[in-house]
């Protein structure tokens, strides 16, 4: 999977990465490409579930591209933490196979280090009426 050029820009008053002790934190990322959201809605509804794996992949991507505005990537040496926010119906609970989109995006980007630590959680609402939301933490050469 390749990496967009650039990250979409904060939508507020935030960064998109920022590096502290040996780790880098992501903001969250939607899956924008080329300014335009992926898909738009809740999973289950106006989502199918399939479409909300493609989301995540590009969210990944797109937190990716964040980090390697701060860093060059071959300095991290995994990602160890992806948090997957799912705007969904009541009635869908399918989380982890939404988020094993972003977790396969980490997977090929650091395939020696193994998969990271997740958290999927399905919420009410997103930015801009995104259906996914990924944010990753990634460590270091040397550190963590």
């Amino acid at each position: 999977m390749e990496l967009p050029p650039h990250p979409p820009a904060p939508a507020g008053a935030y960064r998109s990465a920022t590096l502290d002790r040996g780790l880098l934190f992501t903001s969250g990322q939607v899956p924008l490409t080329d300014g335009q959201l992926f898909a738009q809605g809740k999973v289950g509804q106006e989502v199918e579930p399939g479409v909300a794996v493609l989301c995540a992949q590009a969210a990944a991507l797109n937190a990716l591209a964040a980090a390697a505005e701060v860093i060059d990537l071959a300095e991290a040496r995994a990602c160890v933490s992806v948090r997957v926010f799912v705007a969904a119906t009541p009635a869908f609970t399918d989380y982890v196979s939404v988020a094993d989109g972003a977790s396969r995006v980490i997977a090929a980007a650091f395939p020696d280090a193994g998969l990271p630590v997740r958290t999927a959680v399905g919420v009410v609402s997103l930015p801009l009426d995104a259906p996914v939301e990924v944010e990753l933490i990634l460590t270091l050469d040397g550190n963590g």
